[in-house]
């Protein structure tokens, strides 16, 4: 009988050695640009974040030469690689989501692949396929552990990160692919990499830079499984289901082995996985939106007394509790979990395509004073919604007695608002141009846009480093 993660293993497999559908292969290769963006963004905000800590490590730890870090330029193992620039790839908070699983496949499998593909000499068409395949096993976790009935991830229920707990698994996959491990050797990578994922979410409620590093965790174990992997090491077949297994210790064995396995490589996930425009949780995404359209229709925030910002009852415990800290967040870092503060940020008006990282680089007392003004509710309709569609109403009352108000069902970006290939551009080279000079971030387009042709991805990273 064919356990779980063989039959993953052999899906995975299937992309490399058989192709991969066009569309897929235009989505993976989205994903690659705008990881790599986030990346670059995220490098040139080193100072006293996350990011110089995973650097700095990584030197420290020293070895050979073998793949890039994003931004930096220096040349690490590929697990450091991919530990720097997953850290990179989450730490703005700018990785996409998928939906209903709510876990941000990208900025763990993207970084493995880039690492492994350059070290491993891979071709531009492998990278993408790799990445498609191991975002759409991370994807297909998320899913197995979302239960409609539940409305939400049995992972956030427990405060586990299911983006890098499932990410690190993902990660595996696209190595083992680079690799050119065969099924079996991609089925124990899985294995391995089974017992290396984790992430709590408290750092979400009270602080801590531990989570901006969840991904890159991710993206080394992923690897370091791969390479364990193919020198030998073996997971056991029953890793997923079984008593002792991947959703026994998670999530007590509540999971749903449909959406993990039907339809693998006919229904893809990964098309489900949508882009953030704003760096900031995704909770928050539709209370910005709402914010925008107010302001857009003549909103002067300098004349507002109150604010109500209804949201699903779920995403409460993420972006509006406990309620003294999301009113005052003590980090810039923090105030991008606080519904408050971001709709504050973009009543007052942001950057890039609404918010953008420069509007979350210091606390800025005006944001403070207006987002202490807002109360953070459970809506019913948003609640109904969740998770298939982030959805909010921000309801304003103004000093002279008026009143304000306005509704989103789902965010921008979402699934009935996707971005579309230019916005996802613009996004890129908004973050880009903070770290490269425009030639650059030109050349980094080009190869992105011809990896299908590539023979290697060299030129690729090379164009990566300020």
């Amino acid at each position: 009988m064919t356990t779980h993660v063989q039959e993953l293993a052999a899906f995975a497999a299937s992309c490399r050695d058989a192709g991969i559908p066009g569309a897929v292969a235009e989505d993976a290769t989205n994903r690659i640009l705008d990881a790599i963006g986030n990346c670059l963004a995220a490098y040139a905000e080193r100072d006293g974040d996350a990011a110089p800590a995973v650097l700095r490590a990584a030197r420290r730890w020293g070895g050979a030469q073998d793949a890039t870090a994003i931004g930096s330029g220096d040349r690490l193992p590929a697990p450091s690689a991919a530990l720097v620039n997953g850290t990179l790839a989450h730490c703005l908070d700018f990785d996409d989501t998928h939906l209903p699983s709510v876990l941000h496949p990208s900025a763990s499998v993207v970084p493995a692949a880039l690492a492994v593909a350059e070290s491993a000499g891979s071709t531009g068409a492998a990278l993408v396929a790799a990445v498609a395949a191991g975002i759409e096993v991370t994807n297909r976790l998320g899913m197995a552990s979302y239960l409609p009935q539940a409305r939400n991830s049995l992972f956030f229920d427990r405060g586990q990160h299911a983006t890098s707990i499932c990410g690190t698994l993902g990660a595996s996959v696209a190595a083992a692919l680079l690799y050119r491990l065969p099924a079996e050797g991609i089925a124990d990578a899985m294995g391995v990499a089974a017992s290396m994922g984790a992430g709590l979410l408290e750092a979400n409620r009270t602080g801590g830079t531990v989570k901006r590093a969840h991904c890159g965790w991710a993206a080394h174990a992923g690897v370091a499984a791969a390479v364990l992997a193919a020198e030998g090491l073996t997971g056991p077949p029953t890793v997923l289901e079984g008593r002792f297994g991947f959703f026994r210790a998670w999530i007590d064995g509540r999971y749903d082995a449909g959406a993990l396995l039907s339809g693998l490589g006919e229904r893809w996930e990964l098309l489900r996985t949508v882009y953030k425009p704003y760096p900031a949780n995704h909770f928050t995404h539709p209370a910005v939106d709402c914010a925008l359209a107010l302001r857009a229709g003549g909103l002067d925030p300098g004349e507002v007394s109150a604010i109500e910002l209804g949201v699903a009852a779920p995403v409460l415990r993420t972006i509006a509790e406990p309620a003294e800290e999301k009113a005052r967040p003590r980090s810039p870092y923090h105030a991008k979990f606080s519904g408050p503060y971001v709709l504050a940020s973009a009543l007052l008006g942001g950057g890039g395509l609404g918010l953008s990282p420069d509007d979350f680089t210091e606390l800025d007392p005006v944001r403070l004073a207006l987002a202490e003004r807002v109360r953070c509710v459970a809506d019913e309709r948003a609640s109904e919604l969740f998770p298939r569609a982030f959805a909010a109403v921000v309801r304003v009352r103004l000093r002279g007695g008026g009143f304000a108000e306005h509704r989103v069902d789902s965010s921008r970006g979402g699934p009935e608002h996707p971005l579309s290939r230019e916005e996802l551009e613009v996004k890129f080279r908004l973050n880009a141009q903070r770290a490269l000079p425009d030639e650059r971030v030109d050349e980094l387009v080009s190869a992105v846009r011809e990896l299908a042709e590539a023979a290697t991805v060299a030129r690729l990273l090379e164009a990566c480093s300020a």
